[in-house]
């Protein structure tokens, strides 16, 4: 007999692994307060599936599992992307799997997230390498605000 179960909630195991890397970093919001911002990265495409628009549509599923985001001109919602945090190491986690993302977790990064209980999620809708430094990740935001290839949430500390 064949029972028919529940789709999955959450974001497949292979969306996750390809989340090669996030960078965290200390950050000063439009209005002039501090923020902790949180970009989780896709990997650039290793085979020939990983194309700029196959990339971009797995980004912006991450967006709708995690409830939705929005564009830089509106106003930013939260996610259901949680963070734990425990001293020095943090963990983005999605809902409806088990699985989660390590962070760099900077000193002053976590203490922001601690003093706002969120985070700023950045999702950019085209890949980044995993080995970008913080001018490139400069130019990469940059670039990709100015193509409205960004898309924004918080997610709230649980620890």
């Amino acid at each position: 007999m064949l029972t028919r179960t529940a789709p999955a909630t959450g974001p497949d195991t292979g969306l996750l692994t390809s989340l090669g890397a996030a960078w965290t970093w200390p950050g000063t919001a439009p209005g002039g307060g501090q923020v902790a911002p949180l970009l989780p990265a896709h990997r650039i495409g290793r085979t020939s599936h990983g194309t700029p628009d196959t990339i971009g549509a797995r980004m912006r599923h991450l967006a709708e599992t995690l409830g939705g985001f929005a564009r830089a001109e509106a106003l930013v919602p939260d996610t259901l992307a949680t963070l734990v945090t425990v001293g020095s190491h943090a963990l983005l986690r999605f809902p409806g799997t088990r699985w989660g993302l390590k962070l760099p977790a900077h000193p002053q990064w976590t203490r922001l997230v601690h003093d706002h209980g969120r985070a700023a999620l950045i999702l950019g809708l085209d890949p980044l390498t995993q080995s970008a430094d913080a001018p490139r990740i400069d130019a990469y935001l940059d670039a990709a605000l100015v193509r409205g290839r960004l898309l924004f949430g918080f997610a709230c500390c649980t620890t």
